[in-house]
């Protein structure tokens, strides 16, 4: 079954799952900080994360970037860290600290040995909560940025992707690059940034995640003292983010020449939500369709006719809003011939489902990709972290492979037609002058 809703008042501790491996536990601190844990007793590793309910989604276009411009900074120090300091205790036990910003929301985590736990604790912690966000470091930042920015613009296969968000949602918060613009990141102030990291980064928005060989109760003990000061009031978590202003999706072509020894495609569009059923139905059909060596794509665009080394299928949900995309590879000169046959794939997909052997099989890719990802203490901290930011209640493991098996032809066909059927937006890159690639 569906486990519980998670507790919302303060002070409140829930066992979500138990069993003779582990379990799954969460706290609720003063402020509406959250803390959630799932054993792991076979393991020597522990793995600790902080989620933030904020991402690129929640920018104004004035802000445009703003939450991967302060990732970058919270490592820079804190009131009683340098950056030097940071990273030299988490490398002197061998650890690994990093962060990423995601459309809906952001990420810092450690992992290290169980019994470097109490160090991962305090150093995150701190970044986050206390970091001082000095103006000589948001400007050292803004270099690094913008550097990052030029390396996604001289890697095709990066840049499609920001591309095809830009052709498919336009110029939304959902379309635009998580990493901001050059103007947008050369705009943007300490002032703003601080500002940003006041409004957003308050307990109530946070999520504390671990995985790994640990105890619930001292991981508790661990984060109150790291937020000590700054666990005050009663308020509720903040509530999942399950839906928002509608999406807008207007697909269009966007074809960028570009002098590259491969041209780059992504063709596609709107997809399903994350807390919509028909994602098991379309994750069996992306599966299917482009997931591996045996998939339609794979087999027609490089096993036959050895057009790409690259070709795939992907999904990506939001909260009201989704995306399905195919991409693909290849030699400049070979880009109708490729398009062509990914727009006749996805057609028969909308129009006739999938064969009985292609379902079995779509159904054992994804059950086993979901079982063997979640066999390290970094995939369980973020299944947990995520799942108690995004949504409202964890699903267990087995129920999750429960309803993958439970998808029939009927369930396929139906989530194919609408969203294979619908109107496909198209991402073009490589030396292909003004050529006219619309169907």
């Amino acid at each position: 079954m569906t486990l519980p809703a998670r507790a919302q008042e303060p002070g409140t501790t829930t066992t979500i799952h138990t069993d003779g491996a582990g379990s799954v536990r969460r706290t609720v601190l003063p402020g509406g900080l959250r803390v959630i844990t799932e054993t792991m007793p076979t393991v020597r590793s522990a793995a600790f994360g902080i989620w933030s309910a904020v991402g690129s989604r929640d920018e104004a276009v004035a802000d445009a970037g703003a939450s991967h411009y302060l990732e970058h900074v919270l490592f820079k120090g804190t009131r009683s860290r340098s950056a030097l300091e940071i990273s030299a205790a988490v490398d002197a036990v061998g650890g690994d600290l990093n962060a990423f910003t995601a459309k809906e929301y952001t990420c810092y985590y450690a992992r290290v040995l169980d019994s470097d736990l109490p160090l991962a604790v305090d150093i995150v912690s701190d970044m986050v909560a206390s970091s001082v966000n000095r103006p000589e470091d948001v400007e050292a930042e803004r270099g690094v940025i913008l550097e990052e920015i030029h390396m996604r613009d001289d890697d095709p296969g990066d840049l499609i992707h920001d591309e095809f968000a830009l052709a498919l949602y336009g110029d939304t918060p959902l379309g635009r690059p998580i990493l901001g613009t050059v103007d947008s990141i050369n705009a943007l102030t300490r002032d703003r940034i601080h500002g940003y990291y006041r409004e957003h980064y308050v307990p109530s928005n946070l999520v504390v995640s671990v995985a790994g060989n640990i105890d619930h109760d001292e991981v508790v003990g661990l984060v109150a003292r790291a937020f000590a000061g700054h666990l005050t009031g009663d308020a509720a978590p903040a509530a999942p983010r399950l839906d928002g202003a509608p999406a807008l999706v207007d697909p269009r072509t966007r074809v960028i020449d570009k002098d590259t020894e491969q041209a780059h495609i992504v063709l596609g569009g709107a997809g399903v939500s994350r807390t919509d059923d028909r994602r098991f139905a379309l994750g069996v059909l992306n599966a299917a369709l482009g997931g591996g060596m045996s998939s339609r794509l794979f087999q027609e665009v490089r096993e036959k006719r050895g057009l790409a080394y690259s070709v795939y299928s992907y999904t990506a949900q939001y909260a009201d809003s989704g995306v399905f995309g195919v991409y693909a590879g290849c030699q400049p000169g070979k880009v109708e011939e490729v398009l062509s046959i990914c727009r006749d794939e996805v057609a028969k997909a909308a129009r006739d489902g999938l064969a009985d052997e292609e379902l079995e099989r779509g159904k054992g890719q994804l059950r086993g990709a979901m079982v063997l990802g979640l066999e390290d203490t970094g995939s369980r901290m973020s299944r947990i972290g995520k799942s108690e930011l995004v949504y409202e209640s964890l699903l267990r493991v087995d129920e999750v492979l429960a309803r993958i098996e439970a998808v029939t032809p009927d369930d396929v066909r139906a989530v194919a037609s609408e969203v294979l059927d619908a109107p496909q937006a198209l991402t073009v890159i490589g030396p292909v002058g003004d050529r006219d690639f619309t169907a």
